[in-house]
Formats: structure tokens, sequence, C-alpha cells
């Protein structure tokens, strides 16, 4: 079932279809982000956010009749725009990976003198990691870059300058990981205090009109006060859900 958003004048719903979140924001939007499909400085009318195995793989024939080989995964934008056209999500999409099931989305909105924030947030650490250590990916080829993300999808209904868009990206950056330095989160090398893992993706949607406008997001302002207390209720949320997801994928199995 779709759920719709307080303000009655705007139309951010979302939906879980099967392995998806699709998230519809009502109109276009000025969206700037990290994602693997149509990520950038673009205009949007919709977000996808798609769970994928830890590790996907692809099957790649081989000739002779001999049988499939398994392959690394290829081309995660053209999977992504795949997925979008089969859900029928209002274009334009972008599109987000995660190996954490997007049925355990948290959801949080902050308010305040007629402008509000809403977030979108999926936890996953396994590949946590300080920013700093030694990389573990040169960046040649192409990767799925799923497993342990923590992805944050802020929308908002006012209408934000560039600069203000990348103030937001950072201000959600920040709350992120003081959660994770609060909650003792360690890199995935054990070594050091986590402060995101390798995959994160952040995406920030903005109206362009009907709404307030902002030039400046900081943490001094109003709206990155409301970001920072959204992502940091988001992600401390997520963390706990990830922590029993986790334990119930550890218990065994009676027979």
């Amino acid at each position: 079932m779709m759920r719709r958003s307080e303000d009655s004048r705007v139309q951010v719903k979302h939906r879980v279809v099967q392995d998806t979140l699709v998230i519809d924001l009502g109109a276009m939007h000025r969206v700037l982000s990290s994602a693997p499909y149509r990520g950038g400085l673009i205009k949007a009318r919709s977000v996808l956010n798609h769970q994928v195995a830890a590790n996907p793989v692809v099957r790649q024939p081989r000739p002779s009749g001999k049988p499939a080989q398994r392959v690394n995964w290829s081309d995660p934008a053209r999977y992504l725009g795949a997925r979008a056209s089969e859900l029928e999500a209002k274009s334009p999409v972008i599109g987000l990976m995660t190996a954490v099931p997007v049925k355990r989305v948290v959801v949080s909105r902050e308010e305040s003198n007629g402008i509000w924030v809403e977030c979108f947030c999926t936890v996953g650490v396994t590949n946590a990691v300080k920013a700093g250590e030694p990389a573990s990916y040169t960046g040649s080829g192409r990767r799925c870059g799923s497993a342990g993300t923590i992805n944050i999808i802020l929308v908002t209904n006012a209408i934000l300058s560039v600069p203000a868009m990348v103030g937001a990206v950072q201000v959600a950056t920040e709350s992120k990981t003081a959660v994770l330095l609060e909650q003792s989160v360690r890199s995935w090398t054990g070594r050091q205090m986590a402060t995101g893992t390798g995959t994160d993706t952040v995406v920030v949607a903005c109206r362009l009109r009907g709404g307030p406008r902002l030039h400046y997001s900081g943490t001094h302002t109003m709206i990155g006060a409301m970001i920072g207390q959204v992502v940091g209720r988001c992600v401390r949320a997520g963390l706990v859900r990830a922590s029993r997801w986790k334990s119930r994928r550890a218990t065994p199995v009676r027979v």
C-alpha cells in the first residue's frame, strides 16, 4: 500500500514492490546524488532503492555447450534502468542498490515553520570502513557496490540552491558518521572506528517551485538541524534493525 506524506500538498509516496523500494516524488524534483543509476545533479520524478544479493553474480554462457560460468556483476546502471521499466516507475528515475532488505526501510520526518524534510534510509554495516583506510577497490572496471550499504534519501519541500544541496549531503554524512561513532561501529578491518561504508549513497531531492527558497543548509541553519536530526534518527533505528536481521540469519534452524 502507498503511504502518503502528511503534507497534503505534496505527493511523496513510497511502496515496496518485491525487492525494490519505489519513492514517487509526485512532481519533478531537482536531485543531487551519488546513485549508480543517473547520479549527479539531475531532475527526477522517482527514486528506486533495489535489493540485491550481497555478492551478486550473473550467468554467462560458455561455448561448445559447456555449463554457464559465474562472473562478476557487470553493469548495475543498466540493470537498474531495466528494473525501473519493469516497475513502470515514473520517469525520470534514479536508482540505488543495497543488500539490506528494503522492507526494513526506516522513514522519518522533521517539520518546522512550513519546511519539512523526510528521510528514507536502509542501513547495513558489514562493509563499514573509516575514511582514509587503504582502498580495497581501484575503481577500474564495474562493481555492484551493494554489500553493507547505508543509503540515505532525503526529500524536502524547500527549493534549495545547488550549494545548499551540497551542504545537505555534507550534513547528512556528518550525522550518519556521528551515529556510527556513537554506536562504536568498527571498520571491517577491525582496526578503526567506521565513518561510513564503502558503498554509501546519499540522495537529496528538492522542489523546483512552490516552496520556500533556501540558499544555505549548513549545521547552523534550521534545515541543516532538521537534516541532522532526521538522518541521525533513521541511521540509529536502521542499525537496530540491521542487528536484529543479522541475529536472525545467524540463528540455526532446529528440525
